[in-house]
């Protein structure tokens, strides 16, 4: 059986006439600032004539970065009352895509569905930027926003992280540093498929070689690009720390044709061992982000629905 053959029907059709326009997917494209473009340009030209959603307000700013000004976008639902929970966004990209517009979609999404704050924070990119630079940037910008609650007007102490691909590893990495320093609280931590194992050893990363959204050959490639030739630490790589004791409840989600299928269910397992309360699903048919390629797939209604359930409740 083909690696297609066990995608979701549903799911399968959009990412098919995707490799139909760019055979190979994305990571086919040698050239990363050509590989950009043209995501980039893909993702505008998918979402040009959408209205914009009246229901949240967005402002970008600037905020003091360890190595300059750094990038963030607050998301606000209109009219709400009271004081809001919020939610700390790190898009996703492999560690070497993504931008405050590419995944502007989802913390949209979130900010309607769950009515609250959400920063979404645009990090340093590999390989001009090598690590530790994307984690330095997204743990400033979680002690920015968890410093300006009172302007923001949330409550700091229903405060959740949230990442997927990349951001999902950035975001476990974030919360490690986030305990490791003594702050910022973090009361929910939901890392969405996440990219955190630089070895490449799991049967799933030897596995998935062909789906392409994210496969072996481009994983190794992000990996070399995000390390720079320096070795992973638990910080890049959060699959290699040894304590996860005091980290945040959190709430993992990947789907079985998905290349970190094997060190995300490792990882849930090692939270729970750890004494980490840790909600884990695993979905049969879901290939890397198919609920963003496929939205209106069964599937991906019911990937969205929990981790809204989710995140309603550890936010109540």
């Amino acid at each position: 059986m083909s690696q297609h053959d066990r995608i979701d029907p549903e799911s399968l059709e959009p990412l098919t006439a995707l490799l139909e326009f760019l055979p190979g997917g994305f990571n086919a494209i040698p050239d990363i600032d050509a590989r950009r473009a043209t995501l980039y340009g893909m993702l505008e030209a998918m979402t040009k004539d959408l209205p914009p959603n009246e229901n949240v307000a967005k402002e970008d700013r600037t905020i003091p970065g360890p190595a300059g000004d750094l990038a963030i976008r607050i998301y606000r639902p209109v009219n709400a009352t009271g004081t809001l929970p919020g939610i700390y966004f790190i898009h996703g990209g492999g560690m070497v895509l993504g931008n405050l517009d590419s995944d502007d979609g989802v913390p949209t999404m979130l900010c309607e569905a769950i009515g609250a704050v959400i920063v979404s924070v645009d990090y340093r990119l590999a390989p001009e930027h090598p690590a530790p630079a994307a984690i330095d940037d997204c743990f400033a910008g979680l002690q920015w926003m968890a410093a300006h609650a009172a302007d923001l007007d949330f409550d700091p102490d229903r405060l959740a992280v949230y990442g997927g691909s990349a951001g999902g590893g950035l975001a476990i990495a974030t919360a490690l540093k986030a305990r490791d320093n003594g702050g910022p609280a973090i009361s929910f931590l939901m890392p969405i498929y996440p990219m955190i194992d630089d070895r490449n050893e799991t049967p799933s990363s030897q596995e998935i070689t062909e789906v392409g959204i994210w496969d072996r050959d481009g994983n190794i490639e992000a990996w070399a690009w995000y390390l720079g030739g320096k070795p992973a630490d638990h910080y890049s790589a959060p699959a290699r720390a040894e304590d996860l004791s005091g980290l945040p409840p959190t709430f993992i989600d990947v789907g079985d044709v998905d290349m970190f299928r094997d060190e995300d269910i490792a990882f849930a397992d090692r939270l729970k061992a750890a004494g980490v309360p840790t909600e884990f699903h695993l979905y049969p048919g879901a290939y890397h982000a198919s609920e963003i390629f496929a939205p209106t797939a069964a599937l991906s209604g019911r990937i969205w629905a929990a981790r809204l359930e989710a995140l309603k409740a550890a936010l109540a």
